[in-house]
């Protein structure tokens, strides 16, 4: 899947991993550049006792800055009761975040909401319009049903992501791989069906130890059609920066299919093969946005990198 590009000439965003920091936790703040995700979530939600919520946003500008330092793009998580959000999303578009991780999104009217309030925001303190994006979290089985329209609720929205404990807990199940592959891979087509990221893997975020088992997971994941994903615990950001990148074999190979079929365009030949397999237009298109994909990472790598 292809990053979207911003409204404002930006680069695309494309990600592979992301990394939760709680937002109040200085010594995290300080090493997350260091860690190579290719987005950082300063956490204002789950990770932050409600107490400690109004210096987490007092410390977003000095944050933002210091995690986007290596390149990783500057991701808040907000909270859902209004109060709260509203002060959430003031400080996070004041500070410079490219995107808001939105939770618990109970419906399309939901993120229209936050939209308005982003681009409000955007206007006073001068950000381009349409420079903040959105990655919407369904957590409920209520909105699980309305994932298709969530997906389609404002043109800032980038990702769709399933939360895989807070569903499980909504319906009462046990949040694992068996459980969670139908529901995830419903969200996962909402997303792909309206051009956005799809987020997350199958399966769950709680034992970050298991990292074969993890590895595992990410591998399936992508075969099932997910772009990326966030973790809690730097030590899977490899793991998923590796996993989500195509192989150079899988390149070399798009490519070859995007040579031989233009050359039997020109040619005036339909049917082709390419490693004795048959090539049609679903195969060159895939090709075609998994080195579209392939340059994008690599394109966020070098800025990684410096």
């Amino acid at each position: 899947m292809t990053g979207r590009k911003t409204q404002n000439s930006e680069p695309p965003i494309v990600w592979r991993s992301l990394l939760y920091v709680p937002g109040n936790n200085e010594k995290f703040i300080a090493k997350a550049h260091t860690r190579g995700a290719d987005a950082i979530i300063l956490d204002l939600e789950d990770s932050v006792p409600e107490h400690a919520r109004q210096t987490a946003r007092d410390m977003l500008a000095d944050a933002v800055t210091s995690v986007s330092q290596s390149g990783a793009d500057p991701v808040v998580r907000i909270n859902r009761p209004l109060r709260h959000m509203v002060k959430d999303v003031e400080a996070a578009v004041q500070a410079g975040a490219r995107a808001l991780f939105v939770t618990k999104v109970d419906g399309a009217g939901h993120l229209k909401l936050v939209a308005e309030l982003v681009e409000e925001v955007e206007r006073e303190t001068g950000r381009p319009h349409g420079s903040v994006k959105l990655a919407a979290m369904v957590e409920t089985a209520d909105a699980y049903f309305r994932a298709h329209a969530v997906a389609r609720a404002t043109g800032r929205l980038i990702g769709l992501n399933l939360g895989g404990e807070d569903f499980a807990m909504d319906v009462g199940m046990v949040p694992d791989t068996d459980t969670l592959l139908v529901p995830k891979q419903t969200v996962m087509i909402a997303a792909k069906a309206a051009g956005l990221m799809a987020m997350g893997f199958i399966g769950t975020v709680a034992d970050y130890t298991d990292t074969e088992g993890f590895r595992a997971a990410v591998r399936k994941s992508r075969k099932f059609g997910f772009d990326c994903a966030s973790v809690i615990h730097p030590s899977g950001i490899p793991i998923l920066n590796e996993e989500f990148t195509p192989g150079e074999d899988e390149i070399d190979h798009a490519r070859r299919v995007i040579e031989a079929y233009d050359a039997a365009r020109l040619a005036g030949r339909g049917a082709i093969t390419v490693d004795g397999k048959m090539i049609d237009v679903p195969v060159v298109i895939r090709a075609e946005r998994l080195v579209a994909r392939y340059e994008e990472i690599r394109a966020k790598d070098a800025l990684k990198a410096g």
